[in-house]
């Protein structure tokens, strides 16, 4: 079931509308036609009691100016290019600074300011974002093409599926900056919560948080989550890329790569019984855990304030700084050919 809903209004008077999927069992998604973002998750918790577990924002004015990019399908390019900018066919583009020196989510005209088309079918629990990008926006070449398309299953799973055409050559490597906290967004701090990687290394940052080259095992580091583990365990310890990140912010290199039906993360919060699985056929795997959510708080949605590490992310994407990084899985998009990337949430109890 789709249900539509008037979620509030631009300042130049367009409607924002939320699109709300509920499946046979009671579990129910919402998103925006603003920025495609994912704005609730509701899923039962080990007593049966509906527990929404992303955290958002509840008006649109917050949704325009969120630091945290919370919930948005981000775009062009999700994560930090270094340098913001990039060379491709010996031509250099230049892209807003905006994190440093660095462009981070393609920003500042992130795609999440803006309405995008949205289609569904009765009887079907699906709804479809277009967004229609032009040669030059954000600094990119081509004109764009974009869909992202979200699912909620009868197993309880939120599916999202990404595609995109470029009548040049561009760079496609898009993700969702869904921000969980199995606990219920208005728990507080998620450092309590399990966490599992099915990773053996990172890809090593400098102290702007952008990839050096260095492959590092993650084996007997605070960065391995093999086993699972509390996401406060290691945290604070004194390890230089936890030093650099403010904690955890970076890229898992994801052993199934492109294997969709291999587990790439689990997540479990002790005290709901909630459990997340995460899938995809991306090579990495962003873990962020809030490092950045300010110590005064976050404003959120039904008047929640977001604490400091009040969420984890796990993005699904391609590398950071991939376009300036040969030996990197490439983000490079010709014309005729098609970028698609999935991505799979799945929710259960234990």
């Amino acid at each position: 079931m789709v249900e539509k809903t008037i979620f509030g209004t631009m300042e130049d008077g367009r409607e924002v509308i939320r699109y709300t999927l509920t499946n046979q069992n009671g579990v129910s998604a919402s998103f925006l036609d603003l920025g495609a973002i994912w704005s609730t998750m509701l899923v039962p918790d080990r007593n049966g009691e509906m527990a929404d577990v992303l955290l958002g924002h509840e008006t649109v004015a917050d949704c325009l100016v969120s630091d945290g990019h919370l919930g948005e399908a981000v775009g062009r390019n999700a994560n930090r290019i270094g340098g913001a900018a990039f060379t491709l066919n010996d031509k250099k583009y230049e892209l807003t600074a905006n994190d440093g020196p660095n462009n981070l989510h393609s920003g500042m005209d992130f795609y999440r300011n803006r309405i995008w088309a949205a289609e569904y079918e009765t009887g079907v629990n699906q709804v479809l974002f277009t967004l229609e990008s032009p040669d030059g926006d954000q600094g990119y070449p081509g004109n764009a093409s974009i869909r992202v398309t979200y699912t909620l299953t009868d197993e309880n799973e939120v599916k999202i599926h990404y595609e995109g055409t470029c009548d040049q050559d561009t760079i496609f490597n898009m993700t969702n900056h869904a921000y969980f906290n199995l606990a219920g967004h208005e728990s507080g701090p998620a450092l309590s919560q399990m966490v599992y990687i099915d990773s053996d290394a990172i890809t090593a940052v400098d102290k702007v948080l952008i990839p050096t080259g260095e492959i590092r095992k993650v084996m007997g580091t605070p960065m391995d989550f093999s086993d699972f583990k509390p996401i406060g365990r290691d945290i604070e310890a004194d390890y230089d890329q936890l030093k650099l990140g403010g904690g955890y912010d970076h890229n898992w290199i994801l052993n199934a790569a492109g294997d969709i039906n291999k587990v790439a993360a689990k997540v479990v919060s002790p005290t709901s019984g909630i459990v997340m699985e995460v899938y995809t056929n991306e090579p990495g795997l962003q873990f962020y855990a809030g490092n950045s959510m300010t110590k005064a708080g976050d404003k959120g949605k039904l008047g929640v304030v977001y604490p400091h590490r009040g969420a984890l992310c796990l993005e699904t994407q391609h590398y950071p700084d991939s376009p300036n990084q040969p030996a990197f899985p490439s983000v490079v998009l010709r014309p005729g050919e098609k970028y698609a990337s999935e991505c799979i949430y799945k929710f259960s109890v234990e």
